[in-house]
């Protein structure tokens, strides 16, 4: 089975960024003849603190999405926090991505799934990989034609995650696709003065142990410069090493 892979800046800053994470996910699909499909969020409605950047909204946010797409040829994903973003959001993405925290909404999953898009649920922080089986029947039920599962860790105590690479062949006894979330799963969630601290030096190890473990999806929060981003910065790969990593990828 052909691997996925998502890939792109946590949450929409300006234009400027969006292209320059989108040139060089177009050239590394030329080159390596993939299909990385990118991901912004139009709004961060779950961050830690109020004060936080939550990026455009939704209007502004999908024309944006939108100009990436026809410029680059890019397909889409975006996250979607209510169950009446689906519908516009299904108008430009190819991927609806269910945040983790959200995973059990059913309204949400039925919304996602009857746009006729594909709909990444995530799992949550404190469900196990069997659990997402009712997630995905929510969604299968209301007539989603393809469904990829998610793994980003489960709460260990205060500020931290811990995964359990068990979930993956868990996960795919449920669904065909299995996405390993690398820069969400090295979170440390709250742990930096009001906002998400985290560990990016462990994601290319967090990518290659869900590959040995079966996963067959990759999902990446990538920036030129993490520590400018205005969301996720601790966690978030650094788009030079984002190329060699999916290379290292597709021969696991």
């Amino acid at each position: 089975m052909e691997k996925v892979f998502i890939a792109g800046p946590c949450v929409i800053e300006s234009a400027e960024l969006l292209d320059t994470v989108a040139e060089r996910l177009a050239d590394i699909n030329r080159r390596l003849g993939i299909d990385i499909v990118f991901k912004a969020s139009f709004d961060k409605a779950n961050r830690t603190s109020a004060s936080s950047f939550r990026g455009p909204g939704i209007d502004r946010g999908l024309r944006m999405l939108a100009d990436v797409r026809s410029k680059w040829g890019l397909r889409i994903c975006t996250d979607i926090h209510e169950a009446w973003q689906a519908a516009p959001a299904g108008e430009v993405a190819d991927v609806l991505q269910i945040p983790a925290f959200l995973c059990r909404q059913t309204d949400l999953l039925v919304a996602a799934a009857r746009t006729g898009r594909t709909v990444n649920i995530k799992k949550a922080q404190f469900l196990s990989g069997t659990d997402m089986r009712y997630p995905y029947e929510k969604a299968r039920e209301a007539g989603a034609r393809e469904i990829w599962l998610t793994e980003r860790g489960n709460m260990y105590g205060y500020n931290n995650l811990v995964v359990d690479f068990r979930n993956i062949p868990d996960m795919l006894r449920i669904a065909p696709t299995v996405v390993m979330d690398c820069t969400h799963s090295v979170q440390r969630p709250g742990a930096a003065g009001g906002k998400t601290g985290g560990n990016r030096e462990f994601v290319p190890a967090m990518a290659l142990a869900a590959a040995a473990f079966g996963a067959n999806g990759f999902f990446f929060e990538v920036h030129p410069d993490p520590d400018r981003a205005l969301s996720d910065g601790p966690n978030m790969l650094r788009l030079d090493d984002f190329g060699p990593l999916v290379e290292r990828l597709i021969h696991c």
